[in-house]
Formats: C-alpha cells, sequence, structure tokens
C-alpha cells in the first residue's frame, strides 16, 4: 500500500512529494523509482508495488513538483510536450538534488538502489555519477544516456534498451557506453520499443521486460540487496 510523503531537497530548501511503500516482507534496501516524463503515472505506482513486493522501500519522487506539483500527463502528444517542457525547465541540479534527498530518507535502514525509465533512465545515468550513496543503478531506455556515457560513474550500472525503439539508436548507445565504460552491461531487447518496462503497452514484449527486471534485480542483489 504507497502513500504520498513529503522530502525536502538539501540544495535549495524546496520540498517535494513522493510516493511511498514499505517493503513487503523482509526488507532488502531502498530503492529510488524516477518517473518518465509523464509524472507519478499508473505506469510509476505499479513500479512501486512491484519493488514493494520484491522487499524493497520503494520511494518515487514527484519530480516537477517545482513546475506543476502533483503532476500526471497521458502518454500523448500534449502530455509529451508539457513533460519536456518541465523537465528542461527543471533541470539537472534540481533533479540530483531530488535524488539526493530520497537517498537521504532512505539510507539510515540499508544500501539504497535507482531504477529510472525513458527521461528517468537519463537521471538515473547522471546520478550513478553525482549523487553519494546509491549501491548501483538500472537505466531504462534513457535519451540522454549517450551523450552522458564518458562521465565517471561512482556505482555499478545496467543499461537496457529496447531495438524497436525509434527514440533511441540502441546499437550507437552501446558503443558509446562499451567505449567509457567497458564493464557496464548494455542490454538490447530485441522485440521491445520505447517504454517496454510498462505493462500493456504496445512497445513491449513482456519476455523482455521480465527478463530486464531479472537483471535489475540480480545487480542489486549483487550490490547489496540481501
Amino acid at each position: 500500500m504507497s502513500d504520498l510523503i513529503h522530502l525536502t531537497a538539501a540544495h535549495d530548501g524546496f520540498t517535494f512529494s513522493a510516493l511511498h511503500a514499505p517493503a513487503q516482507g523482509r526488507r532488502r534496501g531502498g530503492i529510488i523509482i524516477i518517473q518518465e516524463i509523464f509524472g507519478l503515472d499508473r505506469y510509476v505506482h505499479e513500479d512501486v508495488a512491484r519493488w514493494s513486493a520484491l522487499g524493497f522501500e520503494a520511494l518515487a519522487p514527484s519530480m516537477f513538483d517545482r513546475q506543476e506539483p502533483g503532476y500526471t500527463a497521458g502518454h500523448d502528444p500534449d502530455g509529451f510536450q508539457t513533460g519536456v517542457k518541465y523537465a528542461t525547465a527543471n533541470g539537472p541540479d534540481n533533479a540530483m538534488g531530488d535524488i539526493a534527498a530520497c537517498v537521504a530518507h532512505l539510507a539510515p535502514r540499508g544500501p539504497v538502489f535507482i531504477v529510472g525509465y525513458c527521461y528517468g533512465g537519463t537521471m538515473a545515468w547522471l546520478a550513478a555519477s553525482r549523487v553519494a550513496g546509491l549501491a548501483a543503478a538500472s537505466s531504462y531506455y534513457g535519451g540522454g544516456v549517450a551523450g552522458m556515457a564518458g562521465l565517471p560513474l561512482t556505482c555499478p550500472v545496467i543499461v537496457h534498451l529496447g531495438r524497436k525503439d525509434g527514440h533511441i539508436p540502441a546499437d550507437e548507445v552501446k558503443a558509446k557506453v562499451a567505449a567509457a565504460h567497458p564493464d557496464v552491461p548494455v542490454h538490447i531487447y530485441e522485440g521491445s520499443g520505447h517504454g517496454f518496462n510498462n505493462d500493456g503497452v504496445e512497445a513491449q514484449d513482456p519476455a523482455d521486460a521480465a527478463l530486464a527486471r531479472e537483471r535489475t534485480l540480480a545487480l542489486f542483489q549483487a550490490h547489496g540487496a540481501a
């Protein structure tokens, strides 16, 4: 069962909301879930519930609260346009500040992991470089990863891309990550397109989604998830 909590970013004193769910059963760690550009939509709620059921205390910050508190949009052209506008206006420093606040909230109770999708995939990669206290990161189809491939990483990272993703050239991203970080696994899922972690969407091959989740969980288990 999830609820909304409020956290304050140390870098600017802004208080933002976050969807929170306690770990079910034995707690294995904390996980920060970073949304696509559409806000805390039903897919984020489903992911929070999924990780909670796996034994992780889950926290999904509402990343665009500075632009519009509680923002959620449909996966349509209007929602895409607004989400891009808000992501640009929010900038990377605010995003990293909010993620750092989530780390501070979760860290006293065990290791902290991060997973992000689309916009969140880029932010998870950036957080693996800039935010202290993360045990491991899983980046799904982040459009900015190729341009940030050369950043130094402070924790283990895994990258997931869809072969049918019309927004992100999977082979190019894989090549750039491999050149900068040959130890970072970059998995390309042949049957899936953009957003394939979202259950029920046309871009999803369910087997690909399940495999990506298994790989992410294995990464977290290898780096501190009890």
